[in-house]
């Protein structure tokens, strides 16, 4: 078997924040990857910014900035945001790449060389008064089939049929909201007819799409597949048609092949070839993750597209369903339309990621984010009886026998063996994407490790036989690695904290090495795992989300000056030059960043500096030269003791820049 897998998510488009609804897929994505990895499956998650179409060039005019700024800005963001939500992309670019200009041409010339392309006279919807040709997403009205009104000019999203944007019925402009006429133009059409009877052997061999894709897709083919406009009029940002007079590729052509050119800058970075690695080898296996909103592009035009290019088609287009918060469409004025951004500045990230595992499943159904649930669920399940578990064994055996470990005596053996039973239905639940079965499988295995912990009580043994407590804790502290374990793809910030205090790397933390025992030895000190969801957290982020229909100018208040300090005062703070040895992430931390400067000869210091959010990526902190408070006194955290302070300034936690010190500034000298 070829061990190589690729996949991918959905685009997002580079002209809006990710939002809790964009979420669902890359957490979804994310966790299957993780579990593929874990598996031991030469595994890659790829994906980027949608970057092109009319859209983005419209805002970037808004704005007064070019469409390239504009795009750059939110691929920043985006990634960004995806790392706070622990999503551990192999590669993140853009559609806006040489890579990819190069792909879409390769695969036009293609469908044109097969004989798949012919140019048509079309009349298209024109707006007089913005002075531009209207796309189908800048066109609304009536649905020509079900008359649902508000409909965008590609497919009706209440009876999912498709059409022209001139079909529609009362349209309007949705830039300027006039009404639009019609002007006549030449474009290119790919004849997807040519396809349909590779599509519906595709669509119908076992696996690559769910039941309830099939029906969609189904309809379409036996309805006839129109022609597929694939240009674009200008004004227009994307990439020109060769040997066309202002003319663009359509967004929706060279946006999947996004998946192609990305990876491909992720094989020049990684020695491999695109071609014959992946999208030429027979063996890899590809997989597409998308939203039910996309499935028409996804399993009629890009696999078409594949085919004509003698590339590989996917193994599996695998669907979800919507995102919905207490049960109705997302609102701004309800305070429910939740950025990333905004629910990482109020709750933990894996909260959210464990929410959403327990909600998913392999089929087409939509999420409900219901506050009140969310709350139950996370604070009953991990915090409560996952986390609560790890935490009360460990901290038992660091307090009472020193961190040391006993051996697993037979009632301890059982209850191993007992959470050891369901590793092959949790990865079965996990293979299939059944995250939600998958959850339920550790739940019912952290109630049974509970139960016996519960039963044995070590507090109370432990002044009759500490021998048979320590064991107790052995056993439990084995179970909940387990657990851990089981849920590394669901919460791997989490499982990453027990892996530290327990004293393993990450390779104990595969698939394979569930079985693996820890008996006579030492662990770390416990450290606070998780919190618990407080109503009050949910409430500010939710008044945090509200936006105000009529919005008053907001003048910010200016804390006043602080009380004045002698010169001398000023002159006793110790300020030095220190090169950043190591940084990494404090788990149990949304601020923090734990560093360790080296002053050259006055030896080595730990600090814990609130720059997290500005530095997601604190590896790309090492060696750099930056201005130390040295002779601030330490003060003792939770996390250990910090032993100064990096200067940096900013306008916000996630906009802060150090202090940077040119790299012959010899370190430990006093900087003035």
């Amino acid at each position: 078997m070829n061990n190589k897998v690729l996949v991918t998510s959905a685009l997002p488009y580079a002209n809006g924040p990710i939002h809790l609804g964009h979420l669902v897929e890359y957490i979804q994505t994310d966790i299957w990857v993780r579990f593929l990895k874990m598996m031991g499956r030469d595994a890659i998650y790829i994906c980027a910014d949608d970057a092109h179409g009319t859209a983005i060039e419209i805002k970037a005019n808004a704005e007064g900035i070019s469409p390239e700024k504009l795009i750059a800005g939110f691929q920043e963001e985006h990634y960004r945001d995806f790392l706070k939500f622990h999503i551990e992309f192999d590669f993140y670019g853009s559609t806006h790449c040489d890579e990819n200009r190069k792909w879409a041409e390769t695969l036009y010339n293609a469908l044109k060389d097969g004989g798949h392309v012919v140019s048509k006279e079309i009349e298209q919807t024109y707006c007089a008064t913005c002075g531009r040709f209207l796309p189908d997403r800048y066109i609304k009205g009536s649905c020509p089939n079900c008359k649902a009104e508000d409909q965008y000019g590609d497919q009706c999203e209440m009876c999912n049929s498709t059409y022209n944007p001139t079909d529609l019925k009362d349209a309007k402009c949705t830039i300027c909201e006039s009404a639009p006429t019609r002007k006549k133009s030449t474009h290119d059409f790919v004849r997807l007819g040519d396809f349909s009877g590779m599509l519906e052997e595709w669509i119908n061999a076992p696996g690559h799409v769910s039941e309830g894709v099939k029906k969609f897709v189904g309809q379409w083919l036996k309805d006839g597949l129109k022609d597929w406009d694939i240009m674009r009029d200008s004004p227009y940002f994307g990439f020109p048609v060769p040997g066309h007079k202002d003319k663009f590729f359509y967004v929706w052509l060279d946006a999947p092949i996004g998946y192609i050119s990305n990876s491909e800058r992720w094989c020049e970075k990684n020695n491999r070839d695109v071609e014959k690695d992946y999208w030429r080898n027979p063996d890899t296996e590809i997989y597409h993750f998308i939203g039910k909103d996309i499935i028409y592009f996804h399993t009629l035009f890009w696999p078409a597209m594949l085919k004509a290019a003698g590339l590989n088609m996917p193994n599996a287009v695998y669907v979800h369903g919507f995102l919905t918060v207490e049960g109705k469409k997302m609102s701004k004025s309800r305070g429910t339309f939740i950025t990333a951004s905004t629910y990482a500045e109020n709750l933990d990230p894996q909260y959210l990621r464990y929410f959403y595992a327990s909600k998913l499943g392999d089929n087409l159904d939509d999420i409900d984010f219901s506050f009140k649930d969310f709350e139950n669920r996370v604070n009953a399940e991990l915090v409560n009886k996952i986390a609560n578990l790890a935490s009360r064994s460990i901290s038992f055996v660091s307090k009472r026998f020193a961190g040391k470990l006993s051996t697993l005596d037979e009632a301890g053996k059982e209850l191993i063996n007992k959470a050891l039973a369901v590793k092959d239905k949790v990865a079965g639940y996990y293979q299939d994407r059944n995250f939600a079965a998958a959850v339920e499988q550790v739940c019912r295995a952290a109630d049974s490790a509970n139960l016996y912990f519960q039963e044995s009580a070590p507090w109370a043994l432990i002044k009759e036989d500490p021998e048979a407590a320590k064991r107790v804790c052995t056993a439990a502290i084995n179970a909940s690695r387990i657990l851990a374990i089981y849920l590394q793809p669901v919460v791997p910030v989490y499982a990453a904290s027990i892996r530290a205090m327990l004293n393993e790397g990450e390779a104990q933390y595969r698939w394979s090495a569930l079985e693996t025992l820890l008996e006579d030895c030492e662990i770390e000190r416990f450290t606070r795992l998780v919190e618990k969801v407080e109503e009050k957290n949910v409430k500010q982020m939710v008044e945090a989300s509200i936006v105000k229909e009529d919005k008053k100018e907001v003048v910010m208040e200016v804390p006043a000056l602080e009380e004045t300090i002698d010169f001398s005062k000023f002159m006793q703070v110790d300020i030095r030059a220190a090169r950043i040895a190591e940084a990494e992430v404090v788990a149990d931390s949304r601020k923090l960043l734990k560093l360790t400067l080296d002053l050259g000869s006055l030896g080595k210091k730990t600090v814990f500096a609130g720059i997290k959010k500005s530095f997601p990526e604190p590896g790309k902190l090492v060696g750099k030269t930056v201005a130390m408070v040295a002779n601030l006194e330490p003060r003792k955290m939770k996390f250990g003791m910090s032993e100064g302070m990096v200067l940096a300034a900013g306008k916000d936690d996630e906009h802060l820049s150090l202090l940077e010190l040119d790299a012959s500034v010899p370190l430990g000298q006093r900087i003035t």
